[in-house]
C-alpha cells in the first residue's frame, strides 16, 4: 500500500472524478467548473492543486505507475522478470481500488491519439515514476542510482513499459482487441528484458 499526504489523496480523488467526466464526454467537453462540482470543490480549490483541466488525470496516471514500480521493487533477486511477473500479476491486480483506477488509466490512455492535451500529464507521471524506478534497477545492478547506465536502462524500461501500456490499452478499448493476463503480462516482460542494457532481467546474486 503507497501511502499518501491529505493533499494527494485529495488530488487523486479530483483525478478519478476528471478521469469519468473525460471518458463520459471528452476532453473539450469537460470544464474546470465540471470537475470542481463532481469533486465537491470550489473551482479555486481546483486550479490550486492543478495548473490546467487535463492536468487533473496526472495523479491517476502517477497512481498506476507508481504501483507497478513498487511492485518492481518487490522482485526477488532468484528470479527472472517473466517468471516473476506470471508468478504475482494475479495477486497485484487483486485490489478494488486499483482495478477501477486501472480501467480508467487504460480508457484515458486509448484517448490519447484523439486527445494530444492529455499526452503532456501522461508523460510528466511516467517521468515521475521512472525517477522512483532507478533505485530499483540500481539495486538490482548493484550500482549506485547515480551511474549514468543505470539511468539510461531505467529511462529505457520505462519507455517500453509506456509503450505496451498504450499498445494494449488502445487495442483493446479501439480495435475491441481482447488480452489475456498472461498474454499482456508476457508482452510487458519481454519489453523490460528487450529494454535492458544492464544484465538485470535473469536471477541475480546476492
Amino acid at each position: 500500500m503507497i501511502e499518501r499526504s491529505k493533499a494527494e489523496e485529495a488530488r487523486l480523488a479530483v483525478s478519478r472524478h476528471a478521469a469519468d467526466l473525460f471518458c463520459r464526454h471528452g476532453v473539450d467537453g469537460t470544464t474546470g467548473d465540471d470537475i470542481a462540482a463532481a469533486s465537491g470543490l470550489s473551482k479555486r480549490t481546483v486550479w490550486r492543486y492543478f495548473r490546467s483541466k487535463e492536468a487533473c488525470i496526472e495523479p491517476l496516471f502517477l497512481a498506476t505507475e507508481l504501483r507497478f514500480v513498487g511492485h518492481l521493487a518487490k522482485w526477488p533477486r532468484s528470479l527472472s522478470i517473466e517468471a516473476y511477473l506470471q508468478a504475482t500479476i494475479a495477486s497485484f491486480v487483486a485490489d478494488e481500488q486499483f482495478v477501477r483506477d486501472g480501467i480508467a488509466v487504460v480508457r484515458i490512455i486509448a484517448m490519447l491519439p484523439k486527445e494530444p492535451a492529455l499526452r503532456s500529464s501522461w508523460l510528466m507521471a511516467c517521468h515521475q515514476a521512472e525517477a522512483e524506478l532507478v533505485p530499483v534497477i540500481a539495486d538490482r545492478a548493484k550500482r549506485s542510482p547515480r551511474d549514468f547506465d543505470v539511468k539510461l536502462c531505467t529511462a529505457m524500461i520505462m519507455a517500453a513499459i509506456r509503450v505496451v501500456d498504450e499498445e494494449i490499452c488502445s487495442a483493446a478499448v479501439n480495435d475491441g482487441q481482447y488480452y489475456e493476463q498472461a498474454e499482456a503480462t508476457a508482452q510487458l516482460a519481454a519489453a523490460i528484458r528487450a529494454a535492458s542494457i544492464l544484465p538485470i532481467c535473469d536471477p541475480v546474486g546476492r
